[in-house]
């Protein structure tokens, strides 16, 4: 007995053998044998695609342009296949990343999972993939439109996830708000501020770049379906773009608008500008990470300043050692969004004539961004920022033997005696006080009232 497991399916090529419980059909198997390489395409993204597909249906239904049980069938096909968890789903998009740079594979890897769904659903529909589902659409006003689509679902959840960070944060702002420790600038000691005052230069890092995440991401709402071809609107109906834009809207609850659609086929500037943003914020991130790994270095040979929540070992061979893991596995995102801005930077400028053709790396590229950073924030957020406690023994005792409290003196004077009393302390390994009076420049009483480091950090303005 011969089992045969596949059937035979045709485009405009020619027979292919496509697995025989496969949804999708000859193109996209096609596309499986000839890019094998590189991660699958997002499911943020097929799932935008799904929901163009059904809004495009119903408006051809409403212009006419499809029979009403095909468009019908076609919305309930693509709320069936929406209705799938994302592993699930994904069974039926087996597609990479690095494919044709119009990612028309995918785009018809859609019209056929839904042209095929329909046709079980509905067997006397007859729905083709080209014909039907791809109705008044090309992959290359498909395509553009969902990966802003996905971008912006995406945005969407990186946002809260800041936005906790930065209210952890607060709190500790106002708990540290009068703890004194010492400055340093060119990692050399500095005059005091408080820890709070610290943090709220870290709190205001995040408020800015949260803000140029949500200015900037609007340009993201701008969507070029219409265009079909090369941005002329060849085969849609008048005001095919305005109508599905507003059924689309409608579906995700945000306001899309309609764009240039030569631009918005050709150039990608708006994915580009955001994710500079979120380049932004992961250079925030880094530079936040790694001074709170490194105030919480030691415990005994490091700044030792701050105290980490342990959350596991921290070494194979050393007993007892904690690491600030939580810090390094941002750092290391950070790093990769700045790597994958880049990636983005000149993928977007390679928009020849009426196409950029690196759509597919562009907006994968971009999802990955913003997934590693919203992975690791919370966890970054909730099992050490929330946890982060103060050696306030530590910042006296660096405060007690800083040299650069005699900022304070100067006024009084001078900044060359103030300077000559930080040296002589220096070389002698005293202190400032037994320096200053022991070159008579200022008496005892007088050094305590003007070296106070407390007063000196201005933390009640």
């Amino acid at each position: 007995m011969i089992v045969v497991d596949f059937r035979v399916e045709h485009d405009t090529l020619g027979a292919v053998e496509v697995p025989i419980d496969a949804l999708w059909g000859a193109q996209t198997e096609r596309s499986c044998h000839n890019f094998p390489t590189g991660p699958l395409m997002p499911v943020q993204l097929i799932r935008a695609i799904i929901n163009i597909k059904m809004t495009a249906a119903q408006v051809n239904d409403e212009n006419k342009l499809i029979d009403h049980q095909k468009a019908t069938t076609i919305v309930v096909a693509s709320n069936q296949i929406m209705s799938l968890a994302d592993r699930e789903l994904m069974g039926s998009f087996p597609l990479h990343v690095y494919q044709t740079g119009s990612g028309t594979q995918t785009n018809m890897n859609v019209n056929e999972v839904i042209a095929n769904v329909s046709n079980q659903i509905n067997q006397l529909a007859k729905i083709a993939p080209n014909d039907d589902v791809n109705k008044s659409q090309s992959s290359n006003d498909v395509f553009p439109s969902a990966m802003n689509i996905a971008a912006t679902q995406a945005i969407n959840q990186l946002i809260p996830v800041i936005e906790h960070l930065i209210t952890v944060l607060k709190d500790k702002q106002q708990q540290y708000w009068d703890v004194v420790k010492l400055g340093r600038t060119h990692l050399q000691d500095a005059t005091p501020l408080t820890f709070g005052q610290e943090i709220s230069g870290w709190v205001s890092a995040l408020e800015h770049d949260l803000k140029y995440l949500q200015q900037l991401s609007e340009t993201l709402l701008e969507l070029p379906i219409g265009g079909t071809a090369v941005g002329t609107g060849l085969n849609t109906p008048v005001n095919f773009d305005t109508e599905i834009i507003k059924k689309l809207s409608e579906v995700y609850g945000v306001s899309f608008t309609t764009q240039n659609k030569f631009f918005g086929l050709a150039s990608h500037s708006g994915l580009t500008a955001v994710h500079g943003a979120i380049r932004t914020l992961a250079a925030d991130l880094l530079k936040i990470a790694n001074d709170i790994r490194f105030l919480a270095s030691g415990p005994r040979a490091g700044y030792g300043e701050l105290i980490i929540p342990v959350n596991e070992p921290g070494s194979s061979i050393m007993p007892g050692k904690v690491n600030p893991t939580q810090a390094e596995a941002v750092t290391m995102a950070a790093t990769r969004v700045m790597g994958n801005d880049t990636t983005i930077e000149i993928a977007a400028s390679q928009g020849n004539f009426e196409m950029n053709v690196y759509k597919p790396v562009i907006i994968a590229t971009f999802l990955e961004s913003i997934e590693i950073l919203t992975g690791v924030l919370g966890p970054f957020t909730d099992k050490m920022v929330a946890g982060i406690t103060v050696n306030e023994d530590r910042m006296k005792s660096l405060i007690d033997n800083s040299l650069m409290t005699v900022t304070s003196l100067s006024p009084k004077i001078g900044y060359h005696k103030a300077a000559e009393i930080a040296q002589l302390a220096h070389e002698d390994g005293t202190n400032l006080k037994t320096a200053a009076l022991k070159l008579g420049y200022i008496m005892a009483d007088e050094f305590d009232q003007l070296i106070d480091p407390l007063k000196m950090t201005n933390n009640n303005r």
